[in-house]
């Protein structure tokens, strides 16, 4: 079989994007694999979101055209594609400042691989148009060898594009409008994953909890609805979703998390600054104390939530006292993780023409300090499960010989010493101590529930 090895960059929507790849790919002859020098195919799943990012994917096709070249020496033709949101975004400027390149494919487009794969070598083509059918409908279903060997969990799309139109961010730009899978075919896709043995769902979209797909009975359902729908899947235990925006938490999304067993107490839920000017000038459509009442709502029917968050520091014009907001903001609500960057201009957005940009320096002060408090909140959150008992979705061995490894309910590594549990079983565990990434405890039986 032909090889292909596929780097994927960025968020989770681009690791499920690169998996599809590798499934429709399959059905044309390409076996997966780890190693780009051995790979008749490389694919390149690129991410926008941050500075630089196009000179990143430059900079790694320099590499690829070496080795590209190495191997058309011996006799090896080797096609490159590059995809995801800096194909959408740069297009033609991909081929022109990088011959060794094949294919550019959107992020909407890349079920038209192997059609473009098959393309004299002298028409490199560009395929960034957003097209009016739905990929999902042309991509091969996986088989359950290679869900299998993907793990006990698994990312489902349900929903892509973004109509928010925050001023700093690319992805209405590169993703498209808002767009929401039917029903019926997340759960013929849920279904196919629990068949296979996985046991955890992480629903994504680049605005998860504005889901608005069409149900089997001709309504419009919610994420919240579409939660509960699939908490009755037999195996599949575990449910979460990923990304949200805080103006799309409703009432029903809220009391899911009070209603089902299955949706773990972690949510990950962007705010970006404590400062309602800056918010106002994100876009964002809602203030800080708004955000603060609504963790409020949340944490009252879920006590035992564990949150998540984004953070800009150096948006256009922000001050040292909109900066000591933020820094307040995260002090009143408390994060068990979070992800923050400095404001980075991206090609495109409003926010980049703003005149105010804030100083490298000050910047670089500001993450400093404001992760400084992230990091302490983390440690925290992590010290506070000693002696806790967590259970823990086994996953793969630990680092040693003898122990197994898995996940915590808010996403935390944890290990433990057994040689008698099977990876997808669900134990509960004792914490004894806290790494700086990890947990570590011991198996306190009997199991919690049995593997699928």
């Amino acid at each position: 079989m032909k090889k292909v090895f596929v780097k994927s960059y960025g968020c989770q929507m681009n690791v499920y994007d690169a998996e599809r790849m590798a499934d429709m790919l399959a059905s044309e002859g390409y076996s997966e694999t780890k190693a780009m020098e051995e790979a008749d195919l490389v694919i390149l799943n690129t991410c926008h979101i941050r500075e630089k990012a196009a000179e990143k994917v430059y900079s790694e096709l320099g590499r690829v055209r070496e080795l590209k070249q190495e191997r058309e020496a011996a006799g090896r033709e080797t096609k490159v594609v590059v995809a995801g949101c800096v194909a959408q975004a740069e297009g033609k400027e991909i081929l022109r400042r990088a011959p060794a390149v094949d294919v550019v494919v959107g992020p909407q487009n890349y079920h038209n691989l192997p059609s473009l794969l098959k393309k004299p070598r002298s028409e490199r083509v560009v395929d960034t148009e957003f097209p009016v059918e739905d990929k999902f409908d042309h991509l091969p279903k996986p088989s359950k060898a290679a869900i299998r060997n993907r793990g006990v969990s698994a990312f489902l799309t349900i929903q892509e594009g973004c109509d928010k139109f925050c001023t700093f961010c690319v992805v209405p730009y590169t993703r498209g409008a808002e767009v929401s899978r039917p029903v019926a075919k997340i759960l013929d896709e849920a279904l196919r994953l629990a068949d296979a043995g996985v046991r955890e769902l992480t629903l994504i979209g680049q605005n998860v909890n504005a889901y608005h797909g069409e149900g089997p009975d001709g309504a419009v359902w919610s994420l919240g609805r579409l939660l509960h729908r699939l908490a009755e899947i037999p195996g599949i235990v575990r449910l979460r979703y990923t990304t949200s925006h805080p103006r799309d938490m409703d009432d029903e999304l809220i009391a899911a998390h009070r209603d089902l067993p299955a949706l773990m107490p972690y949510l990950h839920l962007p705010v970006q600054s404590g400062s309602d000017r800056i918010l106002d000038a994100m876009n964002r459509r809602h203030t800080g104390d708004e955000y603060r009442r609504l963790i409020e709502r949340i944490r009252h029917v879920q006590p035992n939530l564990a949150l998540s968050s984004d953070f800009i520091v150096g948006f256009p014009g922000e001050t040292d006292a909109e900066f000591e907001d933020t820094m307040r903001l995260i002090a009143d609500v408390g994060f068990a993780s979070s992800f923050s960057f400095k404001y980075s201009p991206r090609p495109g957005t409003p926010a980049a023409d703003i005149e105010a940009q804030v100083s490298e320096a000050v910047k670089a002060e500001r993450l400093g300090r404001l992760q400084n408090l992230l990091e302490m909140q983390r440690q925290a959150f992590n010290h506070g499960t000693v002696g806790q008992t967590l259970d823990v979705l086994l996953e793969k061995p630990g680092r040693h010989p003898g122990q197994m490894a898995g996940k915590s309910p808010y996403l935390q590594p944890v290990q433990f010493e057994s040689d008698r549990h099977a990876i997808g079983e669900i134990v509960t565990v004792r914490i004894m101590r806290a790494g700086s990434n990890s947990l570590f405890g011991e198996w306190i039986g009997p199991d919690s529930q049995a593997a699928a």
